[in-house]
């Protein structure tokens, strides 16, 4: 055992202590949070506009503080772009992180100094959990890898500006920093393809031991290396032991990740935002993630399916029930104040509290009533491949509510790296699978109002090059899972695979 492995593990022991404190006193933890951010909120513009001095409970907030997306926030925003201070959080914030808005165009998250340090704390933690739980940590003497943006950061009034995970490479360890790879000048390269084919470059011989990114990109450097190499990735990182990953459900990738890799590898699921770091898995071989209650963030919670409606009921973590589908709302030490994330959670543990990511709260397929959700199509995909022996490189879903015949139907365009032994099998699960979800789709299907899905083949890359076409390839971009309109859908349609050739 190295020097540098033994000091992690007794790192990560002391880290695992400290975390009890706040895993077993859930409830109090999160007080603290509230009323840490109280404080802090009454000294700024947003406080007084919200009468944050007469706030002295959780009701008080929900009576003075309505819940708000992106949107709503952006007057306040902007007045911090534009150079005042004290408007959402005390002083300015440290960095801008600078996101692509459906609706607003570039959407600007302050990241705060007291922010940055949880988020860094956080992914440092779930690295110091994993080693505390299974004991490994020779990991430390390999070389690590993280696919991320481009680190290069502009300013704006004396706020730094650019992606959070350019940001978040200026945080780094010393301790690390000889460990890590891509170089800083690979990592600075904007254009995705040459940035990884420079990464293939440079890691190709070196003792790769922990990668991680987003599934989907991390699969392109992959095939990458084994489409250069001819040889699993496996095969060519001997040492190769740990994957982390966040922003996607890994299942759909998993098969396909096996495959490239040529065997198992431990995996670390986040869950991060530019909004602020959530969650992690605390357990291998357990579902879900750990919520971080004591991390800067007060959590609140909305049933999912009462979300639109004109006043939902506001949950804390003390209300909340297990596999029930919430809007998550935050309020940070970032000046984020009952800001609606656009995410969606299950809890399936209460003893500690941990979540899966359910899907995106306007991500939805409910053209007939039916509210089909991410959760419940990822994990009908999971169970086709499983039955089929199929290998998938991506999917999204659209309702098709006009046919040229027949019923409507939900369609599911697939890219297959290996098709399913049995189409009509594959086919067959994955229906019934959203039936035994979900019991809308259940009844249309069997009231004839719906008939069953249809699979459009996309061909290989296809979703890739769609991607491009957007200029959304690489970094923390992701196909959206589902849609309900055809917008998606029909900018696939010429990759459709064409049977006839």
């Amino acid at each position: 055992m190295s020097l540098k492995s033994f000091a992690a593990k007794l790192f990560a022991k002391q880290i695992s202590k400290k975390n009890a404190v706040w895993i077993t006193n859930p409830i109090q933890a999160q007080q603290n949070v509230f009323h840490f951010l109280i404080k802090n909120g009454r000294k700024t513009l947003f406080g007084q506009d919200h009468d944050f001095d007469c706030i002295s409970s959780y009701e008080d907030f929900v009576a003075k503080v309505p819940i708000r997306d992106y949107e709503a926030l952006k007057g306040y925003v902007e007045q911090i772009v534009n150079g005042k201070e004290n408007v959402l959080w005390p002083g300015k914030p440290t960095y801008f992180a600078k996101t692509s808005g459906t609706t607003s165009g570039a959407k600007y998250i302050p990241i705060t100094k007291e922010s940055i340090k949880n988020q860094v704390e956080a992914s440092r933690n779930a690295i110091l959990n994993y080693i505390h739980e299974t004991g490994n940590a020779d990991f430390v003497d390999g070389k690590m890898i993280f696919l991320q943006g481009s680190p290069i950061l502009k300013e704006k009034n004396g706020i730094k500006l650019g992606r959070l995970s350019g940001i978040s490479a200026h945080y780094v360890p010393n301790y690390l920093q000889k460990n890590r790879l891509p170089s800083w000048e690979t990592n600075c390269i904007e254009d995705w393809e040459t940035k990884v084919n420079e990464i293939v470059r440079e890691t190709e011989h070196e003792n790769m031991t922990v990668i991680a990114g987003i599934p989907s990109w991390v699969q392109m450097y992959f095939e990458k290396l084994q489409e250069k190499n001819k040889k699993k990735v496996g095969e060519l990182f001997e040492d190769f032991q740990l994957f982390i990953y966040g922003g996607v459900n890994y299942e759909p990738y998993r098969a396909k990740f096996e495959n490239l890799i040529g065997r198992k590898v431990d995996s670390i699921e986040l869950f991060p935002a530019s909004e602020g770091f959530f969650a992690y898995q605390e357990r291998q071989h357990e579902k879900g993630m750990l919520l971080l209650l004591d991390a800067g963030i007060f959590y609140e919670f909305i049933k999912a399916d009462e979300f639109f409606d004109e006043n939902p009921q506001r949950l804390t973590i003390k209300d909340v029930k297990v596999n029930v589908n919430y809007a998550m709302i935050i309020s940070t030490n970032a000046g984020l104040w009952g800001y609606n994330l656009g995410d969606t959670v299950q809890f399936i543990s209460l003893k500690p509290f941990k979540v899966i990511v359910s899907g995106r709260i306007k991500h939805f397929i409910s053209a007939f009533g039916e509210h089909v959700i991410a959760k419940e199509v990822e994990e009908a995909m999971r169970l086709a491949i499983e039955a089929t022996d199929a290998m998938v490189n991506e999917f999204t879903v659209a309702p098709q509510t006009n046919p040229d015949s027949g019923l409507p139907y939900h369609e599911w365009f697939i890219e297959f790296e290996r098709e399913p032994d049995d189409e009509e099998k594959f086919i067959t699960v994955l229906d019934q699978a959203m039936q035994d979800q979900n019991s809308y789709y259940y009844d249309l299907i069997v009231g004839s109002i719906l008939q069953k899905l249809n699979v459009t083949k996309i061909v290989q890359n296809g979703f890739l090059e769609y991607m491009k076409s957007l200029g959304k390839l690489g970094g923390q971009n992701k196909i959206q899972r589902l849609c309900n309109d055809r917008k998606l859908a029909d900018g696939l349609q010429k990759h459709k695979l064409n049977p006839k050739g």
